[in-house]
């Protein structure tokens, strides 16, 4: 039976996978994720109206250096040559939220899913930090991986 964890070696001790045989491709990941917000401050959160300035402008800057460093955080990610990085945010008026796209791509050896898991967290993670003085019942939902390309297993839509 082959091993289905790609961390875990033939005696099931974890391990960082040898990716050195792997062929070079154009990578592609998208992340999503989602901020509620609760309805009553939800207004200024629309209009961005938040006391600590420009919310948005600082989690994209945030998540994008997030990408950058996902190797320092996970302990046996590996580092790759990221080309793009892009992050946007969709008001949702209808559900008191905002979403996050974040979209990384490499020409590597190994994908780029947890850069852009990664990106979505630590920009989600500042737009709380930035909006939590106006109320501490705001909600981090639902981050997850909707798309990836390149490698071996070709293209993955999830969403």
């Amino acid at each position: 039976m082959m091993n289905q964890f790609s961390h875990l070696d033939k005696d099931g001790k974890l391990h960082m996978v040898d990716i050195s045989p792997k062929t070079f491709t154009e990578r592609v990941a998208i992340a999503k994720g989602e901020i509620i917000f609760p309805e009553e401050i939800y207004p200024k959160i629309f209009s961005q109206d938040v006391p600590k300035g420009d919310f948005l402008a600082c989690a994209k800057v945030a998540g994008i250096l997030a990408a950058k460093k996902t190797s320092e955080l996970i302990p046996l990610c590996h580092p790759l040559p990221i080309t793009k990085i892009d992050i946007e945010f969709n008001f949702l008026p209808e559900k008191y939220s905002l979403e996050i796209i974040g979209k990384v791509k490499t020409v590597a050896q190994t994908g780029v899913e947890m850069e852009a898991l990664t990106a979505v967290s630590v920009a989600a993670l500042t737009i709380y930090d930035m909006c939590k003085s106006l109320h501490k019942g705001i909600k981090i939902n639902n981050i997850r991986l909707i798309y990836k390309s390149g490698g071996k297993s070709g293209e993955t839509i999830l969403e």
